[in-house]
């Protein structure tokens, strides 16, 4: 029986040997051909110094206050970068004492660590040896088309390439801004560090404490494993390693560590949106507005490709003031409480879907994208009508916050054709500032603008547009004694609600609203003049030459009335609201910059003296109750206005510094208010604008004074003081009988 080998020879430990060191030999040779093969590109293009020196990465766009806040940002990942000095040390030293302890000794590359790990990966305990740098790599220079071990191989030199070129290129404190300016902080759109200490803590990065950073630092491991949300157990066991590893590295001591592991998990969570912020209608509009732009005026980068507001980091400057727009949006939440209440207590008990209103309900559902879907599956309309009446859990819009309800999606639909709808714009007339923007009552639930995009039928606002012709073209004067009895024009023959009897004056008919003088001027005047001086005061809507358009038979939005309303206090020029100031890149380059078209609308003279016969609404007419319940007793001008059947209800407000408009209703006319008591514009819009005025004139920073109107140059020729005539019919000196509230005006021809 042949003896058992036990042992190489000589010659076999030789040839093994040599073999071994030709494999290595091999290996190592193939790889410098093959890094060196990447480094040309032979296998796939790698980023360019140009590239390296302006990464692509997704930042958000801020849109930024007059008064330097951010009032909120467009997004696809909620990313803001942030500069090394504003990143707590405690971050950093959590970054490097877990990610990368040798981070400012290595070159982009820690060979020592790689073979550390392939030696734990070999004994079965799985670890990373990426660098900062290389995971930096990763986030500016995603991996893509990546299939395979031969795929892998590939990307993971390129890193290494990538990381080399970045550490030639930037400093180590360039490398550590960016690394946490890109990196994923998991869901609720926390993108870089600024986004996720907001997220997660309420704070700025630069306030960070220890344990903050380690639960923020810890989350990179695994965003969604180590979410401090979803598993805050993992996410505390987590925050502890971190913290034992900066106490290993000597950011804190053995005490600091073991005190700060003990303190409990505490968050100050809140997902962020993109109808965050304040003016969330306003950023919605001028981000379409912004788009439409770049395009027609061409803007775009350096390479030629447009840029896109949700990726670039643009800086966005506004008009609006964020306290006032605070105050804005304050002020519609504390009265369309109320309002909506009062409302609810007037359709209690009974069915407002009767008759045409009955039609709304069946166009409501088909404009659902509950309906759109079931539709798209081939489902019968039949069975969508079944599912439309079967109760399912959902969440509804109040002014108490989000209600979780069971009920059905056709009750649904009739509770938000119920909900009242408000929309209110304020701007400087001199400037055309816009200050504040509300376009309704919650971007989140109901996402149409109701200041620029939408336009309603205006009432009794229109009326000073008719004044205004009376007096510039055909020189009436305010204190003119017309006849307040019913008028035809042209087979049109408006009704009048509670009209004082007989002879008034221009002023007086204007004070409390009086459908019968107004329709008088008109037949004096014409209908295309006041078209003519309606359009030429920036309402961009159509406003055809009818005689009903004295009384505000046609639409238009609360943003081109508060603008041609800027003229009455501006001595007759119209100046063109504006909101964007102008548009800058992520490196401060101007994109844009805007400035407001001016219009000489109307003489000083007949602008003065509308603007007089203005603040005679407030001071006794439909308006008066800013002096009386809001206690506003500097000089205010104002017009309320009421639609038919009390549809809409508006009211414009002006003083020297300030024109604001308010308009509310319900999304569909059909639904409204039975009495003027209450769905007139005096009860349904003027309340809003006398809680905003409060508000704004108690901010002592706004600096907005309370003088009165600045008459023309040389005094008003215009006589307006209209006791100063001796003889007067005693109708007009009665105040007692004139109402108390905004006559309604009709918007068809009315019966006899």
């Amino acid at each position: 029986m042949p003896q058992k080998k036990t042992s190489l020879t000589k010659q076999e430990i030789t040839k093994y040997t040599i073999t071994f060191w030709k494999i290595v030999i091999g290996a190592i040779a193939f790889g410098i051909i093959l890094i060196f093969s990447i480094g040309l590109g032979l296998f796939g293009k790698l980023p360019s110094f140009r590239d390296l020196e302006n990464p692509k990465s997704n930042l958000s766009s801020d849109v930024i206050s007059d008064d330097g806040v951010v009032l909120g940002s467009y997004f696809v990942q909620n990313r803001s970068n942030v500069r090394y000095d504003e990143i707590s040390p405690n971050v950093i030293n959590a970054l490097i004492a877990t990610e990368d302890i040798r981070f400012y000794s290595h070159s982009g590359i820690d060979f020592k660590r790689i073979f550390t790990i392939v030696f734990y990966n070999l004994m079965g305990n799985k670890q990373g040896a990426s660098t900062i740098t290389q995971q930096l790599a990763k986030n500016l220079f995603p991996r893509e088309g990546v299939n395979g071990f031969f795929s892998i191989v590939i990307v993971k030199f390129k890193e290494w390439i990538i990381a080399l070129k970045l550490e030639r290129n930037y400093t180590k404190e360039e490398i550590i801004t960016m690394y946490l300016n890109t990196v994923d902080f998991g869901s609720y759109n926390s993108f870089g560090i600024k986004s996720a200490a907001q997220t997660y803590f309420n704070t700025t990065p630069d306030k960070l404490n220890p344990e903050q950073a380690a639960v923020l630092i810890g989350m990179l491991k695994g965003p969604s494993w180590y979410n401090p949300v979803r598993n805050p157990e993992r996410s505390l066991a987590r925050r502890n390693t971190v913290l034992e590893n900066m106490g290993k590295a000597g950011y804190l001591s053995d005490p600091e560590t073991e005190e700060l592991k003990q303190k409990p998990l505490v968050l100050s969570f809140k997902a962020t949106h993109h109808f965050d912020g304040y003016a969330a209608y306003f950023r919605a509009v001028l981000k379409k507005e912004i788009q439409k732009i770049f395009e027609d005026q061409e803007i775009v980068k350096a390479d030629g490709t447009p840029y896109d507001l949700d990726r670039d980091g643009l800086k966005i400057y506004t008009t609006i003031n964020a306290r006032m727009q605070k105050y804005a949006e304050q002020a519609q939440r504390e009265y369309m409480k109320t309002l909506q209440t009062d409302f609810n207590r007037e359709w209690k008990n009974r069915n407002p879907f009767m008759g045409e209103a009955a039609k709304l309900l069946k166009i409501g559902m088909m404009r659902s994208d509950r309906y759109r879907q079931l539709k798209d599956e081939g489902i019968s309309e039949e069975e969508i009508t079944k599912n439309f009446n079967t109760p399912v859990k959902m969440s509804i819009f109040s002014w108490n916050g989000e209600v979780e309800k069971t009920m059905t999606p056709m009750d649904s639909i009739k509770y938000y054709k119920l909900l009242l709808r408000n929309s209110m714009m304020s701007m400087e007339p001199h400037t055309g500032f816009v200050r504040a923007w509300v376009g309704g009552i919650s971007f989140e639930h109901f996402k149409y603008d109701q200041v620029k995009t939408g336009a309603r039928q205006v009432g009794s606002t229109a009326k000073p547009f008719t004044y205004a012709v009376a007096i510039e073209n055909q020189g009436y004067s305010p204190c003119y004694m017309a006849p307040n009895e019913p008028v035809e024009i042209e087979g049109y023959r408006p009704r009048a609600y509670k009209p004082i009897p007989g002879y008034i004056s221009l002023k007086t008919a204007l004070a409390y609203s009086q459908n019968y003088v107004t329709v008088f001027l008109m037949k004096q005047v014409g209908a295309t003049a006041v078209s003519t001086l309606i359009k030429k005061m920036g309402i961009t809507t159509d406003v055809p030459a009818y005689p009903s358009i004295s009384l505000g038979s046609f639409e238009a939005s609360v943003y081109d009335m508060v603008g041609a309303y800027s003229a009455f206090a501006n001595q007759g020029i119209w100046t063109e609201p504006t909101y964007l100031t102008r548009i800058e890149d992520k490196n401060g380059n101007v994109l844009y910059e805007r400035k407001a078209r001016v219009v000489v609308a109307l003489n000083p003279q007949t602008a003065y003296a509308i603007t007089d016969m203005l603040k005679e609404v407030v001071d006794r007419g439909t308006g008066r109750r800013l002096r009386t319940r809001y206690n506003l007793t500097n000089p205010i001008g104002g017009k309320t206005g009421t639609t038919q059947n009390n549809s809409d209800g508006w009211f414009i407000g002006i003083t020297p510094q300030l024109v604001t408009g308010v308009w509310t209703g319900a999304e569909d006319r059909a639904i409204h208010f039975a009495n003027t008591s209450q769905g007139g514009g005096a009860n349904s819009a003027l309340p809003i604008f006398g809680l905003y005025m409060k508000k704004v004139y108690a901010d002592p920073t706004l600096k907005y004074t309370k003088g009165d109107f600045e008459p023309p140059k040389g005094g008003s020729t215009i006589t307006l003081n209209c006791d100063a005539y001796t003889k007067k019919p005693s109708s007009d000196s009665t105040t007692t009988t004139a109402p108390a509230v905004e006559p309604v005006v009709p918007v068809t021809e009315p019966a006899p």
